[in-house]
């Protein structure tokens, strides 16, 4: 019998001392969580529903906790159950990044607040990187380039890849992963992008930056957060942005060398590019999730362009030898 999500929250509020809230509901994610607003005598708060076994808020909690110790902003925890998979946290409001963006707000501002918090979180080095978290291994990266061949190229050339063209894309990107992994390990939060970065107007300096999507987060290499931030698979970020915000990070660590550093962001955006490709393929063909396909083809032109870097040439070559150009398209919606 199917479980009813609706009523199990109304009782998680009541036993939150929220009982008979308004609840609205807020812009839903591409997992399988979903969120509220719920308000209660002029007090707000977020509901998280996030329905276990897809989902587990132990590790929300657990990174939150983390990063508010250290003086990060995120959301503080009023309430939660992590068997039935509900949390009430604060609400920091409604001043997404990407929201203010669409609104007008200043680019270079918000982009300079977000690499300002990453130059933040590095600059401690081991001190803020919580050693429960897993690491973001070759094996693991590879894994989710691989996403690409399972779920992407089935679904454009309408058949399984050979087992010998899987395998050599596997051997593809095991050339090349380990450039990716030549500098510094940090706590990576993994989704570090404008949808989930939140203006809080009310702080200073890097708390200003409210982060609300981190529960995957692993220890890594220092570069993914900065490609996530700035080859953003939603959004395009100009040239300029991009360029500055790069000069920017690396006059922070000057000790940082900068062709290792760009080698490992040009592998690493590759990686990811790959990866999101076969996710946003996955969330259509498998969750019934066909929003995220119109972003394929910018995700392609971030992917074709990591793939100018020299260190990235056996992943060009394998691409422009099993994907014609004509081929790197988003999946087609059924007709109606």
């Amino acid at each position: 019998m199917e479980i009813d999500r609706d009523s199990l929250a109304a009782v998680f509020l009541q036993n939150a001392g929220w009982g008979g809230a308004r609840r609205l509901p807020l812009a839903a994610d591409a997992s399988f969580r979903s969120y509220e607003r719920v308000m209660k005598g002029g007090h707000r708060a977020v509901l998280m529903n996030a329905p276990p076994p897809e989902e587990d808020v132990r590790e929300f909690s657990k990174i939150a906790q983390h990063l508010l110790k250290h003086g990060y902003s995120a959301p503080r925890i009023f309430f939660e159950d992590s068997d039935l998979g509900f949390m009430l946290l604060e609400d920091l409001g409604d001043n997404t990044f990407s929201s203010l963006l669409d609104r007008g707000a200043n680019e270079d501002e918000l982009y300079l607040l977000a690499t300002d918090f990453l130059i933040e979180l590095h600059s401690r080095g081991s001190a803020v990187i919580l050693r429960e978290l897993p690491e973001y291994t070759q094996d693991l990266l590879l894994r989710e380039a691989e996403l690409f061949t399972t779920w992407y190229l089935p679904e454009i050339l309408g058949a399984p890849l050979s087992e010998a063209a899987k395998q050599s894309y596997t051997i593809a990107w095991q050339s090349v992963l380990t450039e990716a992994l030549k500098v510094p390990s940090t706590m990576v939060l993994r989704d570090f992008h404008v949808d989930n970065l939140i203006r809080l107007d009310e702080r200073t300096g890097f708390a200003a930056c409210g982060l609300l999507d981190f529960q995957d987060a692993v220890i890594g290499p220092i570069t993914y957060d900065l490609v996530s931030l700035l080859e953003d698979a939603r959004r395009d970020v100009s040239e300029t942005i991009q360029t500055e915000m790069k000069i920017h990070y690396l006059d922070s660590f000057p000790l940082l060398d900068d062709d290792t550093f760009l080698g490992s962001m040009a592998v690493l955006g590759a990686q990811r590019h790959a990866k999101v490709i076969g996710i946003f393929t996955r969330l259509f063909r498998r969750d019934g999730k066909p929003n995220y396909i119109k972003h394929i083809p910018r995700v392609w032109r971030l992917l074709e362009n990591c793939c100018l870097h020299p260190i990235l040439e056996p992943i060009k070559q394998w691409l422009d030898r099993r994907v014609p150009v004509e081929l790197r398209v988003a999946p087609r919606l059924p007709v109606r």
